[in-house]
């Protein structure tokens, strides 16, 4: 079985974008089928819809994380802040890995133009793009953080977390 860091780069390898690739690998930890998690992540790719901001593994992670712990009453202020704080945490920790969480100086560093529109997805595309680091290192922050199994199969809700409200 893989391990969440080998589920994400298999997405991403496969065309998905980084927020795609880094949130489905979660999906059945939380009881959601990979193609609907594939589908209400698609916009975060490319730093927000190509805007080169907030990186989409990065966005994922927060997604994520409010799987994990965001089913809580809207007025229970604790369990609020102690989702922040673990996202804050996350992203404290993609930074000090990375440097930034910010798309566009993510691939500059790697001499990379940071177009706007999604590229094709080509074997010279792989070769030049640092995204596949940044979706793998995402994928291990959220394993690390949220304490989840290291196979990419077991669920959550089979180990009687919360589920989410639908």
């Amino acid at each position: 079985m893989k391990n969440r860091q080998e589920t994400a780069l298999a997405y991403f390898m496969q065309g998905y974008n980084c927020a795609q690739a880094t949130a489905a690998a979660f999906a059945q930890d939380f009881g959601l089928a990979p193609e609907a998690v594939l589908t209400m992540t698609a916009g975060f790719g490319g730093g927000m819809g190509g805007l080169r901001e907030t990186c989409g593994a990065v966005s994922a992670m927060v997604y994520v994380a409010g799987l994990h712990a965001g089913h809580y009453a809207p007025g229970d202020l604790a369990a609020k802040k102690a989702l922040y704080d673990r996202v804050k945490e996350m992203q404290r920790e993609f930074v000090a890995q990375f440097g930034t969480t910010c798309c566009r100086d993510l691939l500059l560093k790697a001499a990379c133009l940071p177009l706007p529109d999604p590229s094709e997805r080509t074997a010279a595309y792989y070769a030049q793009r640092p995204c596949a680091h940044f979706v793998a290192g995402a994928a291990a922050i959220l394993a690390r953080k949220l304490q989840l199994p290291d196979d990419a199969g077991a669920t959550l809700l089979e180990k009687g977390a919360p589920q989410t409200p639908s």
